[in-house]
């Protein structure tokens, strides 16, 4: 008899456990705005939950939390939405669900609102989750099923019944809270300007609205027999900060309040529509017209489910509209075509522009207009100055008009001002940093490129510029070149360049974050242009990153030259110029470094070029301070001038009262 009722039990279980439900897992992942390693960290892991392998299998929830700080935009992810996200990750002590561990950094997470260890990863950080972690998590059968819909949503939309059937598959008891969690999340969300301070801009799987709140959610049962369900429906109103609606998806998660454990998942689809045309980022190529035209090339993508056979396409430059282009012809569903535009005046001041665009006139109605403008920049060349360029980087304002950094890969390490750095601490300035200490991307280049200018003139161009670089290794093979070019950019030619040991004059590394750099640092560096006298010159400094130490860039002055051909320059007759205070109210200081004792000739003009101040200067090897008082004088820009022999070197001063 026992033998026929152990048997009995067996079957009994047997059946059971084949009863139960294959588990979608959830993940949720406490990442930040302000947390520099969420945003090198989310994009792999988003690769990972939205591979062919996970896709269905696990469903994620980002919560934006305050890690290490809170974003100071009132509009950012984390404020809009801060009671939810401060209750989800922290402890009962401070007012939160208290999750055991407790959530202490980001990015974090919780797998089935575990540790990921429970499942065989390294630790709870998001780069250790990998697809045997996951496989061990769906690998445990639950006791529910979820059955999740909602009503239709249309871009105009301001709320969805979403209806939610449960099913227990298996016998389950319990004697803690059984609460069955609604989350609105965006799937999606990506802005032009970072909302936090760790750069990053696109945000996806991102926890918005819960319903009716994330604290109480729906009440279960504590108790559920084989094959009981249960049905409710939830009137969900959008929140007003909701990017777009259709990014909106409805997660749904059964979690025992007593284990934390989270027993099943389900998700619903994103809307989808008819007609839907959507815009994408351009960056026109670099232009250069002396009729002010552009006509560049934008993509249309058909997000909808009806073909595409007319658009009308209006461009913007800087926000002032341009030329329409009507276009007619097929774009199928999950297509995209690339349409060229009708050339367009583009305005007459060289520099960096704004491009953007609208799509409009559908053979249908589009039903997203969220996602009809994209926008990008370009850099447009209408004129070429013919004043040299003399930037000794003394005021505030970077980027100034017509100077450009190309930072191609989007990376945080790049050319940026560093104020309160002047060469050879002449005096309170600024001057341009290039940072390769952070920069992890071995061969990244990046671009410093000047005004455009007119080079024309009798002799050979020349340009002049000052330069600290450390070395972090004996073997550190940064490099700085200096390239130009007369066709617009479409070939450029290298005029000098330096890596490693020959850009510093320190050869001592040093493992440290270079940022003070001494006055002994620093060195002058002449390059003459021959063959580039020539009226429609681009000039650029060019990085090439080995994530050696920092390089500081200072006083370029590029010029055409007055000096014939063939006579030679004296270079140990040359002289380095600054200027303090600068803007000045009236009389500033010059601070002039010479390599030996000699007479300078000194002249200042005006914006009109005329001469406002001539003299003589006596110099000493070393260091000479001598004043200049510009106190009698209109406010505005002057141009300093020292001469000594057949070097000259320039600068300028803004006379502000």
């Amino acid at each position: 008899m026992k033998k026929y009722l152990v048997v009995g039990m067996i079957l009994a279980l047997g059946i059971t456990l084949s009863a139960q439900s294959p588990r979608v897992s959830l993940y949720e992942e406490f990442t930040g705005e302000t947390c520099p390693p969420c945003a090198a960290t989310n994009p792999g892991l988003n690769t990972l939950l939205l591979s062919a392998t996970n896709a269905t299998r696990i469903v994620a929830i980002k919560w934006q939390v305050p890690i290490p700080s809170a974003p100071s935009n009132t509009w950012s992810l984390y404020q809009t939405n801060k009671t939810e996200i401060d209750w989800r990750w922290k402890t009962v002590a401070n007012g939160g669900y208290g999750y055991s561990p407790a959530i202490n950094s980001a990015p974090s997470s919780k797998l089935d609102g575990r540790e990921a260890t429970v499942f065989g990863a390294a630790s709870g950080h998001p780069a250790n989750l990998n697809n045997t972690v996951i496989s061990n998590a769906v690998s445990k059968a639950s006791s529910f099923n979820i059955i999740m819909s909602r009503s239709a949503i249309t871009n105009i939309s301001t709320s969805a019944v979403v209806n939610v059937t449960v099913q227990a598959t298996s016998p389950y008891t319990t004697t803690s809270n059984l609460i069955f969690r609604t989350v609105l999340v965006e799937r999606l969300i990506q802005f032009s300007v970072a909302p936090g301070s760790n750069g990053e801009t696109k945000f996806e799987d991102v926890a918005r609205k819960s319903y009716p709140t994330l604290q109480s959610g729906t009440a279960l049962p504590q108790t559920w027999t084989q094959g009981q369900i249960m049905t409710f429906s939830m009137n969900c109103v959008f929140p007003t900060y909701i990017n777009s609606n259709l990014q909106i998806e409805f997660v749904g998660f059964i979690q025992n309040d007593g284990t934390q454990k989270v027993e099943q998942v389900s998700r619903t689809g994103m809307p989808t529509q008819t007609f839907d045309a959507v815009a994408a980022t351009v960056n026109p190529p670099f232009t250069c017209s002396t009729s002010n035209t552009l006509a560049p090339t934008v993509p249309v993508k058909n997000d909808g489910q009806s073909n595409i056979t007319a658009v009308t396409i209006t461009p913007y430059v800087d926000g002032v509209p341009k030329t329409t282009t009507q276009w007619t012809g097929v774009i199928n569903p999950g297509f995209s075509a690339f349409i060229p535009l009708n050339a367009f005046t583009i305005g007459s001041l060289s520099g960096q522009h704004t491009f953007s665009y609208t799509i409009s006139g559908l053979n249908g109605t589009d039903n997203n207009l969220s996602n009809n403008g994209a926008s990008g920049t370009f850099y447009g060349v209408s004129n070429y100055q013919s004043t040299p360029i003399v930037e000794g980087f003394s005021t505030s304002g970077w980027p100034y008009t017509q100077w450009l950094v190309t930072n191609a890969n989007a990376a945080n390490a790049s050319w940026s001002f560093a104020n309160g750095i002047e060469a050879y601490g002449l005096g309170a300035g600024n001057c341009l940093k290039y940072d390769f200490y952070n920069n992890t991307v071995v061969n990244d280049q990046d671009e410093l490129l000047l005004p455009p200018i007119d080079l024309t003139g009798v002799g050979i161009p020349i340009m002049t510029f000052d330069i600290a670089y450390e070395l972090r290794t004996a073997n550190s093979s940064d490099k700085l070149e200096l390239m130009l070019s007369t066709n617009c950019g479409a070939t450029w030619t290298s005029m000098w360049s330096a890596a490693g040991s020959a850009l510093a004059v320190n050869q001592v590394p040093d493992a440290n974050d270079y940022a003070s750099p001494q006055g002994s640092d620093w060195t002058n560096i002449s390059v003459s242009l021959p063959g580039f006298n020539q009226a429609n010159v681009l000039a650029k400094f060019v990085t090439t990153n080995k994530n050696g130490n920092n390089l500081y860039l200072d006083n370029i002055n590029l010029a055409s030259s007055s000096i014939p051909n063939g006579l030679s320059k004296n270079t140990s007759s040359q002289v380095k110029l600054a200027v303090y205070p600068n803007p000045s109210s009236g009389v500033s200081q010059l601070s002039i470094h010479s390599n030996k004792n000699q007479m300078a000739s000194l002249t200042i003009m005006n914006a009109l070029g005329q001469v406002v101040i001539e003299k003589n200067v006596d110099l000493n090897a070393g260091n000479t301070s001598s004043s200049i008082d510009l106190s009698a004088y209109a406010n505005g820009i002057y141009l300093i001038s020292l001469e000594v022999e057949n070097f000259k070197t320039t600068s300028r001063v803004s006379l502000s009262r």
